[in-house]
């Protein structure tokens, strides 16, 4: 079950003014080194204005070499997620906040790696998190190696695909690809096995910042899965209209996609978007808007057109501050219908404060809500068989199917069925079910383990560390 927003014709439209945009106006790259390697792909470079504007065979022939399938691998492999998928997307959990209540006393503090390691120990026992992204912001170590810290402290922490949502330079990168060569067997098993993805987020309208490009260029370049996070922001760094701001998307998404496929031919790229209008009384980024769906199935559209692997919709329940269930009916139907957009992956799960925090307890409502949300998306087949005419045969004008052996052999197969106890947690507007939820955070959190990784790979994995933040204070 799919949304569709665009008319062909319309689809059409923003193909052509997205090669005009970038053709005419192109993008803004604060890096000399990767304006270079554009202008040897074929691309018009100002270096004093730093703009490179992309020539249409440029963009297509990137198109060409992008892969349209990927595997995310996972430490275990019994986690890897193959993408596009065909029914439900791949769900993970909130990325980078800065704040998280405690689990015993409720009280708000800044997060720790403890925090990320305890939160990212609930998402891995949670069967309803696909993936885990770097969820907290690791705010007890030096700040310009915290990205490098939270890739390692959420791959020993999980045996599922991590996907980094915070790196800083080209160096950065370099030692996240080290932390995760390490568990793999080196880098060239990390090229056939990537255990970890990367958020890169252009700066909206049509601009990438120095340290994130050259970091991205890295991570091409070590065949790590690139997600190019487009957060386009409607009457704020995008046009107000939902076709401007569309457009914005996607013309971020083929730029980056240029960048990755110029690095390394073949380079695994996810088309990706987290835009919304913003919120015109605050000026902040509007979670609730009911535009938002449509949004993410036109960039769904957009990349499915491409034969892209997408990233474009979000899945939580953010309960302000606290955890529950707070937003309105139309809120979460909201919501719910992002996740309808065509989209691969999903993220958001454990948000609380419009994803400036996590909550343990958040965490396991929204994996509880998710599980009863993707019932709607499953596959179905129509065929001769499920059809069934020849049962309908057996059992005869006016009869009844409840006692034929046919439905006893595939109800299960076909029909959903709800959990009564966790569907009484849906109740909006509603703290009701946090006790609860702090319950089986808790019990999860005491009972589940994750494999540990050999401790020799530890004890490099932090030597490495520590030699980086020598390196960052020289």
């Amino acid at each position: 079950m799919r949304m569709k927003f665009l008319e062909k014709d319309e689809e059409d439209l923003i193909h052509e003014q997205s090669l005009k945009c970038l053709n005419e106006i192109g993008v803004m790259v604060h890096s000399e080194s990767v304006l270079k390697m554009l202008a040897g792909a074929g691309a018009e470079v100002d270096y004093k204005k730093e703009i490179a504007k992309l020539p249409e065979s440029l963009i297509e022939e990137s198109l060409r070499k992008a892969p349209k399938e990927i595997r995310y691998h996972a430490r275990d492999p019994k986690h890897n997620l193959d993408i596009p998928v065909d029914n439900f997307p791949f769900t993970a959990t909130n990325g980078l906040a800065i704040h998280i209540p405690d689990l015993e006393t409720g009280e708000l503090h800044a997060s720790t790696r403890k925090d990320l390691a305890d939160f990212t120990r609930l998402g891995d026992a949670l069967d309803q998190v696909d993936y885990l992204w770097t969820s907290l912001t690791a705010t007890d170590v030096p700040e310009d190696a915290h990205g490098a810290h939270e890739i390692w402290v959420t791959l020993q922490n999980t045996a599922k695909h991590v996907e980094g949502v915070s790196v800083l330079s080209g160096i950065d990168a370099r030692k996240q690809v080290e932390l995760a060569s390490l568990i793999v067997g080196g880098k060239d098993e990390l090229r056939k096995r990537p255990i970890i993805s990367v958020i890169s987020c252009p700066i909206a309208p049509l601009a990438f910042e120095k340290g994130s490009i050259e970091a991205q260029v890295e991570f091409a370049k070590a065949g790590v899965p690139i997600v190019s996070m487009s957060m386009s922001l409607g009457g704020m760094s995008s046009p107000v209209t939902l076709a401007g701001t569309i457009t914005n998307i996607n013309c971020e998404n083929l730029a980056s996609l240029v960048i990755d496929e110029v690095a390394a031919p073949g380079a695994p790229h996810v088309y990706t978007s987290e835009s919304t209008p913003i919120d015109m009384k605050t000026g902040v980024i509007n979670y609730s808007a009911p535009e938002i769906p449509l949004i993410g199935a036109a960039a769904g559209q957009m990349a499915k057109r491409y034969g892209l692997p997408c990233m474009v919709a979000g899945w939580g329940s953010d309960g302000g501050r606290k955890a529950g269930i707070m937003s309105s009916f139309s809120e979460l139907a909201g919501g719910a219908l992002s996740v309808l957009s065509g989209t691969d992956l999903a993220a958001g799960m454990g948000s609380i404060d419009v994803a400036k925090g996590c909550s343990y307890e958040q965490l396991v409502i929204d994996a509880y809500l998710w599980e009863n949300v993707r019932a709607f998306m499953r596959d179905f087949t129509i065929s001769e068989e499920t059809i069934a005419l020849d049962i309908v045969k057996e059992v005869g004008h006016g009869n009844s199917f409840l006692t034929h052996p046919h439905t006893a052999r595939n109800f299960k197969k076909e029909l959903f069925f709800y959990d009564k106890k966790k569907l009484a947690w849906e109740a909006t507007l509603s703290y009701r079910m946090v006790p609860k939820a702090k319950e089986v955070a808790m019990r999860l959190l005491k009972e589940h383990e994750v494999e540990p990784l050999d401790r020799d790979i530890i004890r490099q994995g932090d030597e490495l560390l520590k030699e980086y933040e020598k390196q960052l204070a020289s």
